[in-house]
């Protein structure tokens, strides 16, 4: 079997990797909704597989992994590493998680990711609402994540939050750092416990907090809240969008609070997971199958962290429907330090009309069940997708 084309349209916002093959096969991956620029770097790899065979999936990442690099820019050789993987299954008619050495579970507990409400202010009784309605939801939850401090609006909206500039609204993914006011660390703590007040024990809380955070602040609240038993505390220090992982501030955290304390969506490769993991920085990790160089990359540092003692949570609030197939095929295989992974949704909603082979309802009390179809599972419609292509990819299913 050989790759005979390598097609990327952006559908729905999400850069949309289609490679075709000299079989008939065909593969498709996703990328994040934030991403539509990477449809160019996508393209360029085109030439690098070309005349290769997919199911070889190693021997083709070889000839483009040293490409990428830290979020955003390793979506584009994961999510082809993705389709590579979708085609092996299709040929072998196995689902992938068989190629990837079998599932040890066949449910998936996953958390809320993609499913929040829009916050109606950002004090703690806000929070204590906002609480409410997530535990009310027909998926039945029972891990909810939850942005605060840096991680949301928080920063810009409570009165002098921090002694930093405001670096204002724009696009996803600025960082603003500063050193948090007493005030606003007390705001900060207030509204966690306001959570956790209305969770009690029945949920499992994790915050998304970052990054921006001053290490000393960052210490000081994760202390604060150690009375919470919380699930974690993500990207307090570095994170996402940031091309570099503190370890060591990590770890002097890390060893300094009861809090378990979580980085990591936004590194590409097993290589600059290697330092974090060996140095036991952190007490939790959270790859995306989309940014991290693939599926296969995925498990081996989920693997190797579990060598190490530390968690998984892997990374995925944005990756849409196809990203959902290829989080619950590798998410099947993963060792015992799998704790949950986060649920994409459709965005647009009209996403679930142009994906087959996902059941009509995929989360029950707070688990989705692992897909047996070949391949990733999932599969895009031609004809009902046709119609949300521009011009420019038009021929994107010819």
């Amino acid at each position: 079997m050989k790759i005979t084309d390598l097609k990327c349209a952006v559908i729905g916002n999400h850069p949309v990797v289609r490679i075709t093959t000299d079989e008939g096969i065909v593969g498709i991956g996703q990328a994040e909704f934030y991403k539509p620029y990477l449809k160019p770097q996508i393209l360029q790899l085109r030439e690098a597989i070309l005349g290769a065979d997919p199911t070889d999936v190693e021997r083709v990442m070889l000839r483009i992994r040293q490409r990428g690099g830290n979020k955003p820019f390793g979506s584009a050789v994961s999510v082809i590493e993705m389709a590579l993987w979708d085609i092996a299954g299709k040929a072998a008619n196995l689902p992938v998680h068989k190629l990837l050495g079998g599932k040890v579970r066949d449910k998936l507990r996953v958390y809320n990711g993609g499913i929040r409400f829009p916050l109606n202010g950002y004090r703690p009784e806000d929070y204590a609402d906002d609480m409410r309605r997530m535990m009310a939801l027909p998926e039945g939850f029972t891990m909810i994540k939850q942005p605060i401090a840096f991680h949301c609006a928080m920063k810009e909206i409570v009165p002098g939050f921090h002694y930093g500039e405001h670096a204002g609204a724009g696009q996803h993914g600025i960082m603003e750092r500063g050193k948090i006011s007493e005030k606003g660390l007390r705001h900060t703590i207030d509204c966690v416990e306001a959570m956790k007040e209305v969770a009690g024990t029945a949920v499992g809380l994790a915050l998304d907090c970052g990054p921006g955070w001053m290490f000393s602040d960052a210490l000081r609240f994760a202390r604060g809240v150690e009375h919470l038993d919380l699930l974690w505390l993500e990207d307090l220090i570095s994170g996402d969008y940031t091309p570099w992982s503190d370890t060591d501030l990590y770890r002097d955290l890390t060893t300094a609070t009861s809090t378990p304390i979580h980085t990591g969506e936004q590194i590409y490769l097993r290589n600059n997971y290697k330092p974090l993991i060996e140095a036991r920085a952190v007490d939790v990790i959270g790859p995306d199958p989309a940014d991290v160089g693939g599926l296969a990359e995925l498990k081996w540092i989920a693997e190797y962290a579990d060598l190490h003692g530390i968690m998984m949570a892997p990374h995925g609030t944005a990756n849409g429907l196809i990203g959902l197939a290829a989080l619950i095929q590798v998410s099947a295989t993963l060792p015992a330090n799998f704790i949950a992974f986060e649920y994409p949704i459709a965005v647009p909603e009209w996403w679930a009309d142009i994906v087959t082979g996902l059941p009509e309802v995929i989360v029950k009390d707070g688990f989705v069940d692992v897909l047996t179809a070949p391949g990733l599972g999932v599969d895009l419609i031609p004809e009902a997708a046709e119609r949300y292509l521009s011009d420019d990819d038009a021929d994107f299913f010819k």
